[in-house]
């Protein structure tokens, strides 16, 4: 039996990665790694497959940075001749990004069957491309694996056919809890004892200056009763740079290189309220029962919000302050873990591929 993974960004290597262990163990399945360089920055890519243990790509595309329509082509065209030659049993995909769906699609074509790892996950916002590209892969897929009952139930409104659906847990959830005794030791020595931890990168976000300025002049004031920190995307940096901010001079704010999974993870775990706009840092921090303020106006994870410590703010930064301040006073305190985020959802996954050949 063999099996083709794809990874493209950030978040589809901490889902790839226990997934591809879980598979090793069992007899008489080969695995092949394909790498679509969606991400081509070393500290947003190579230094996951190093920390996580995660085999060397077999194959990396090396597609880089384009449009999303240029980056779905480009992946596609390269990816079609390597499934050719390869003829898998499954290819199994990741999360919603560009390289999810493109490869889907290929796929499809070329009557190749796929499982889909984080299905049924939906914001309903159709102006996210993320949403599009959800909503086009599950459609795809052969075998769709949720992790959260209201992903099955958003497949099953869609038509999906229920034999195609399977309940497995978060396998975000499986690499934290595997990687959260190394990360005690990676928390950098000298941050205070309390401080917010903030990450921001979403286009919607960012790549208005006037927004992301206002954001900063928040977070200075922040950082006179907690200090602030601040690990800059790539797109960040730049769209800072764009807009004119002084990244050099930010009172109160620490800013530094986006940090590999471990040190994040070590971050998140020490940090007495984080601020984001990343879906997966919702599910971390609501496992690690952390407070997290998620600045937009949906999210594709309610579970995290209805069980965890994820506060929707929204978009609107004039009702930050008081999310601060109901977070800092509540704490943790709602912190509920989700059903089946027990550090085996991977093990499900790799049973049933097994089972269906």
């Amino acid at each position: 039996m063999k099996i083709l993974h794809i990874a493209g960004a950030r978040p589809n290597f901490m889902k790839l990665a226990p997934v591809v262990r879980a598979l090793q163990a069992m007899d008489g399945v080969s695995q092949l790694i394909v790498h679509t360089g969606q991400h081509y920055d070393k500290q947003m890519s190579d230094v996951f497959f190093e920390q996580l243990g995660i085999p060397e790509p077999d194959i990396n595309l090396a597609v880089g940075p384009g449009s999303h329509a240029q980056q779905t082509a480009e992946i596609m065209t390269r990816f079609e001749p390597v499934l050719l030659e390869s003829k898998p049993d499954w290819v199994v995909v990741y999360g919603d990004v560009n390289s999810t769906v493109a490869t889907a699609l290929v796929c499809s074509k070329l009557g190749r069957r796929v499982a889909h790892v984080e299905a049924g996950l939906r914001s309903r916002d159709r102006s996210m491309p993320e949403e599009i590209n959800r909503l086009l892969t599950d459609q795809l897929a052969d075998l769709l694996f949720t992790p959260s009952t209201d992903g099955d139930e958003n497949l099953l409104r869609e038509g999906v056919a229920r034999e195609k659906i399977h309940f497995v847990g978060n396998v975000m959830i499986d690499t934290l809890i595997r990687m959260l005794p190394q990360a005690e030791n990676a928390k950098p020595s000298d941050l205070p004892a309390r401080y917010a931890l903030v990450t921001m990168h979403r286009p919607a976000n960012v790549d208005n200056p006037e927004w992301l300025a206002r954001l900063f002049s928040y977070l200075s004031r922040l950082g006179e009763q907690l200090p602030v920190v601040f690990p800059l995307h790539p797109r960040t940096r730049k769209q800072l740079a764009l807009g004119g901010v002084d990244v050099a001079n930010t009172p109160n704010l620490r800013l530094m290189d986006p940090a590999p999974y471990l040190e994040f993870l070590a971050l998140q775990k020490g940090a007495t309220l984080v601020i984001t706009d990343s879906g997966g840092i919702q599910e971390e921090t609501t496992y690690l029962g952390v407070p997290c303020l998620t600045l937009r106006d949906n999210t594709e994870r309610p579970i995290t919000v209805d069980f965890g410590t994820n506060i929707l703010v929204g978009t609107d930064l004039d009702k930050l302050p008081a999310a601060i301040e109901v977070a800092l006073r509540q704490g943790g305190g709602r912190k509920r873990i989700p059903p089946l985020w027990d550090g085996h959802a991977s093990e499900r996954i790799a049973r049933i591929l097994v089972n269906h050949i």
